[in-house]
Protein backbone atom coordinates (compact mmCIF):
# COMPACT_ATOMS: atom_id res chain seq x y z
CA UNK A 1 0.00 0.00 0.00
CA UNK A 2 1.67 3.21 -0.75
CA UNK A 3 1.30 6.39 0.59
CA UNK A 4 -1.49 7.76 -1.49
CA UNK A 5 -3.82 4.85 -0.02
CA UNK A 6 -3.02 5.29 3.56
CA UNK A 7 -3.86 8.47 3.48
CA UNK A 8 -7.44 9.73 4.99
CA UNK A 9 -9.89 9.58 2.00
CA UNK A 10 -11.21 12.83 2.99
CA UNK A 11 -7.85 14.86 2.26
CA UNK A 12 -6.93 16.35 -0.36
CA UNK A 13 -3.25 18.00 -1.11
CA UNK A 14 -2.69 21.83 -2.00
CA UNK A 15 -1.33 20.51 -5.31
CA UNK A 16 -4.36 18.75 -5.93
CA UNK A 17 -6.40 21.51 -5.47
CA UNK A 18 -4.57 23.08 -7.98
CA UNK A 19 -4.79 20.81 -10.33
CA UNK A 20 -8.32 19.86 -9.99
CA UNK A 21 -10.80 20.65 -12.44
CA UNK A 22 -14.15 22.77 -12.01
CA UNK A 23 -15.86 21.29 -8.91
CA UNK A 24 -18.81 18.74 -10.05
CA UNK A 25 -22.08 20.65 -9.25
CA UNK A 26 -23.84 18.75 -6.27
CA UNK A 27 -27.48 17.03 -6.78
CA UNK A 28 -30.20 18.02 -4.70
CA UNK A 29 -31.01 14.87 -2.16
CA UNK A 30 -32.42 13.89 0.77
CA UNK A 31 -32.45 11.16 3.84
CA UNK A 32 -35.06 9.99 6.17
CA UNK A 33 -34.31 9.12 9.71
CA UNK A 34 -36.76 6.53 10.57
CA UNK A 35 -37.02 6.78 14.80
CA UNK A 36 -38.64 3.97 16.76
CA UNK A 37 -39.09 4.27 20.40
CA UNK A 38 -40.49 1.87 22.90
CA UNK A 39 -37.10 0.45 24.12
CA UNK A 40 -34.55 1.28 26.52
CA UNK A 41 -33.05 3.85 24.04
CA UNK A 42 -34.12 5.52 20.68
CA UNK A 43 -33.38 3.25 17.62
CA UNK A 44 -33.37 3.93 13.93
CA UNK A 45 -33.02 2.30 10.68
CA UNK A 46 -29.93 1.49 8.95
CA UNK A 47 -29.07 -0.23 5.30
CA UNK A 48 -25.38 -1.35 4.53
CA UNK A 49 -24.16 0.04 0.68
CA UNK A 50 -23.73 -2.74 -1.55
CA UNK A 51 -19.82 -2.99 -2.73
CA UNK A 52 -20.46 -2.24 -6.08
CA UNK A 53 -22.26 1.36 -5.19
CA UNK A 54 -19.40 3.52 -6.43
CA UNK A 55 -20.60 6.50 -3.58
CA UNK A 56 -19.90 4.85 -0.25
CA UNK A 57 -19.95 1.97 -0.94
CA UNK A 58 -19.96 -0.70 1.96
CA UNK A 59 -21.41 2.12 4.72
CA UNK A 60 -24.25 2.30 7.22
CA UNK A 61 -26.71 5.18 6.01
CA UNK A 62 -29.99 5.67 6.46
CA UNK A 63 -32.61 5.67 3.54
CA UNK A 64 -32.55 8.06 0.74
CA UNK A 65 -31.17 9.09 -2.71
CA UNK A 66 -31.68 12.06 -5.07
CA UNK A 67 -34.43 14.29 -6.51
CA UNK A 68 -36.68 12.94 -9.25
CA UNK A 69 -37.98 15.40 -11.16
CA UNK A 70 -41.56 13.56 -10.60
CA UNK A 71 -40.87 14.57 -6.83
CA UNK A 72 -41.90 17.94 -7.57
CA UNK A 73 -45.18 17.26 -9.35
CA UNK A 74 -46.39 15.79 -6.49
CA UNK A 75 -49.10 17.71 -4.27
CA UNK A 76 -49.58 15.78 -0.38
CA UNK A 77 -52.62 16.14 1.01
CA UNK A 78 -50.48 17.55 4.35
CA UNK A 79 -47.80 20.09 3.65
CA UNK A 80 -44.71 20.61 5.41
CA UNK A 81 -44.94 22.50 8.95
CA UNK A 82 -44.47 26.19 8.73
CA UNK A 83 -41.11 26.52 10.43
CA UNK A 84 -39.65 23.12 8.74
CA UNK A 85 -40.96 25.25 5.39
CA UNK A 86 -39.48 28.04 6.44
CA UNK A 87 -36.06 26.61 7.23
CA UNK A 88 -35.83 24.58 3.98
CA UNK A 89 -36.43 27.96 1.57
CA UNK A 90 -32.99 29.30 3.06
CA UNK A 91 -31.35 27.47 0.23
CA UNK A 92 -34.38 26.63 -2.06
CA UNK A 93 -38.11 27.88 -3.44
CA UNK A 94 -40.73 26.08 -2.04
CA UNK A 95 -41.66 23.76 -4.50
CA UNK A 96 -38.05 22.64 -4.27
CA UNK A 97 -38.46 22.41 -0.53
CA UNK A 98 -41.43 20.17 -0.41
CA UNK A 99 -39.86 18.18 -3.71
CA UNK A 100 -37.06 17.43 -1.03
CA UNK A 101 -39.08 16.10 1.69
CA UNK A 102 -41.19 14.19 -1.01
CA UNK A 103 -38.30 12.50 -2.74
CA UNK A 104 -36.92 11.40 1.13
CA UNK A 105 -40.64 9.51 1.70
CA UNK A 106 -40.52 7.79 -1.98
CA UNK A 107 -36.62 6.70 -1.81
CA UNK A 108 -37.40 5.25 1.96
CA UNK A 109 -40.61 3.46 0.31
CA UNK A 110 -37.89 1.99 -2.65
CA UNK A 111 -35.05 1.23 -0.59
CA UNK A 112 -36.95 -0.21 2.50
CA UNK A 113 -40.52 -0.95 1.48
CA UNK A 114 -41.89 1.45 4.34
CA UNK A 115 -44.59 3.78 4.21
CA UNK A 116 -44.34 7.28 5.24
CA UNK A 117 -48.15 8.26 5.04
CA UNK A 118 -51.70 8.12 5.62
CA UNK A 119 -54.95 6.64 3.78
CA UNK A 120 -57.64 9.05 4.91
CA UNK A 121 -57.51 11.39 2.05
CA UNK A 122 -58.42 10.33 -1.68
CA UNK A 123 -55.60 8.62 -3.58
CA UNK A 124 -53.27 10.88 -5.18
CA UNK A 125 -52.91 10.22 -8.77
CA UNK A 126 -49.31 10.14 -11.05
CA UNK A 127 -48.11 9.19 -14.60
CA UNK A 128 -44.78 9.05 -12.50
CA UNK A 129 -43.61 5.02 -11.86
CA UNK A 130 -41.70 5.78 -9.14
CA UNK A 131 -44.45 7.29 -7.44
CA UNK A 132 -47.24 5.05 -8.68
CA UNK A 133 -45.66 2.33 -6.71
CA UNK A 134 -45.85 4.46 -3.57
CA UNK A 135 -49.57 5.09 -4.66
CA UNK A 136 -50.71 1.41 -5.50
CA UNK A 137 -50.82 0.92 -1.76
CA UNK A 138 -53.55 3.44 -1.57
CA UNK A 139 -51.45 5.90 0.94
CA UNK A 140 -50.30 9.30 0.51
CA UNK A 141 -47.19 10.84 1.50
CA UNK A 142 -47.22 13.15 4.72
CA UNK A 143 -45.23 16.13 4.76
CA UNK A 144 -46.40 17.20 8.35
CA UNK A 145 -44.45 14.71 10.27
CA UNK A 146 -41.08 15.54 8.89
CA UNK A 147 -38.02 17.22 10.74
CA UNK A 148 -35.56 18.78 9.26
CA UNK A 149 -32.42 17.78 11.14
CA UNK A 150 -29.15 18.80 9.18
CA UNK A 151 -27.43 19.50 5.66
CA UNK A 152 -24.74 18.76 3.79
CA UNK A 153 -22.55 19.42 0.82
CA UNK A 154 -20.07 16.69 -0.34
CA UNK A 155 -16.68 18.40 -0.69
CA UNK A 156 -15.92 19.77 -4.01
CA UNK A 157 -12.74 17.56 -4.58
CA UNK A 158 -15.64 14.37 -5.05
CA UNK A 159 -16.54 13.04 -8.04
CA UNK A 160 -20.24 12.47 -6.73
CA UNK A 161 -21.51 14.93 -4.81
CA UNK A 162 -24.78 15.25 -3.13
CA UNK A 163 -26.50 18.54 -1.47
CA UNK A 164 -28.47 16.46 1.16
CA UNK A 165 -31.02 17.60 3.27
CA UNK A 166 -32.05 14.88 6.22
CA UNK A 167 -35.23 14.57 7.56
CA UNK A 168 -36.52 12.47 10.65
CA UNK A 169 -39.98 10.92 11.38
CA UNK A 170 -41.16 8.64 14.14
CA UNK A 171 -41.89 5.42 13.15
CA UNK A 172 -45.49 5.88 14.20
CA UNK A 173 -46.13 7.22 10.91
CA UNK A 174 -45.24 4.71 9.09
CA UNK A 175 -47.88 2.49 7.41
CA UNK A 176 -47.92 -1.12 8.06
CA UNK A 177 -46.07 -3.61 10.34
CA UNK A 178 -42.54 -2.50 11.28
CA UNK A 179 -40.34 -5.24 9.61
CA UNK A 180 -36.70 -6.04 10.65
CA UNK A 181 -35.98 -7.35 7.47
CA UNK A 182 -38.11 -4.71 5.13
CA UNK A 183 -38.77 -6.22 1.93
CA UNK A 184 -37.56 -3.18 -0.74
CA UNK A 185 -35.65 -2.63 -3.63
CA UNK A 186 -31.96 -3.97 -2.22
CA UNK A 187 -30.28 -0.82 -2.44
CA UNK A 188 -29.98 -1.12 0.95
CA UNK A 189 -28.53 -4.51 2.31
CA UNK A 190 -28.80 -5.51 6.22
CA UNK A 191 -31.39 -3.10 7.04
CA UNK A 192 -31.71 -3.18 10.95
CA UNK A 193 -32.83 -0.94 13.50
CA UNK A 194 -29.77 0.18 16.07
CA UNK A 195 -29.73 2.00 19.07
CA UNK A 196 -28.31 5.54 19.00
CA UNK A 197 -25.45 4.36 21.27
CA UNK A 198 -24.47 1.31 19.57
CA UNK A 199 -25.16 2.68 16.04
CA UNK A 200 -22.70 6.00 17.15
CA UNK A 201 -19.64 3.49 17.50
CA UNK A 202 -20.28 1.41 14.14
CA UNK A 203 -16.86 1.36 12.47
CA UNK A 204 -18.19 1.70 8.74
CA UNK A 205 -20.25 5.01 9.05
CA UNK A 206 -19.61 7.46 7.38
CA UNK A 207 -18.42 11.06 9.34
CA UNK A 208 -21.47 12.56 8.07
CA UNK A 209 -23.42 9.82 9.38
CA UNK A 210 -22.41 10.04 12.60
CA UNK A 211 -22.46 13.69 12.74
CA UNK A 212 -26.01 13.42 11.92
CA UNK A 213 -26.86 10.89 14.53
CA UNK A 214 -25.13 13.14 17.45
CA UNK A 215 -27.63 15.96 16.05
CA UNK A 216 -30.55 13.42 16.28
CA UNK A 217 -29.49 12.94 19.97
CA UNK A 218 -29.57 16.34 21.30
CA UNK A 219 -32.85 17.02 19.48
CA UNK A 220 -34.74 14.47 21.25
CA UNK A 221 -32.55 15.11 24.66
CA UNK A 222 -33.60 18.34 24.45
CA UNK A 223 -37.04 17.95 23.00
CA UNK A 224 -36.28 20.58 19.73
CA UNK A 225 -39.10 21.59 17.77
CA UNK A 226 -39.20 21.98 14.02
CA UNK A 227 -37.90 25.63 14.53
CA UNK A 228 -35.01 24.87 15.78
CA UNK A 229 -31.99 25.30 13.68
CA UNK A 230 -29.50 22.14 12.65
CA UNK A 231 -26.20 21.82 11.52
CA UNK A 232 -25.29 22.72 7.86
CA UNK A 233 -21.87 20.82 6.94
CA UNK A 234 -20.14 22.39 4.07
CA UNK A 235 -16.71 22.94 2.25
CA UNK A 236 -15.71 26.40 1.69
CA UNK A 237 -12.19 27.75 1.12
CA UNK A 238 -10.65 24.41 1.32
CA UNK A 239 -11.80 23.76 4.75
CA UNK A 240 -14.64 22.16 6.30
CA UNK A 241 -17.18 24.43 8.25
CA UNK A 242 -20.18 24.19 10.22
CA UNK A 243 -23.32 26.48 9.74
CA UNK A 244 -27.17 26.68 10.91
CA UNK A 245 -29.76 25.76 8.92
Amino acid sequence: MNCNEQRDSNYVSPDELRITPRAVRPKDAATLIIVRGGGKEPRVLLGKRAASHKFMPNKFVFPGGKVDPADSRIVPPHDLHPQVMERLRRGCSEVRARALALAAIRETYEETGLLVGESYTPTLKTRSRHWANFLQHDVNPRLDVLQLIARAITPPYRSRRFDARFFMVDAEHIQGEIHERPQGSGELLDLHWVGLSKAQGMDQLPHITRAVLQELERRLREGAGPEVPGPFVLVRHGKSVTESI
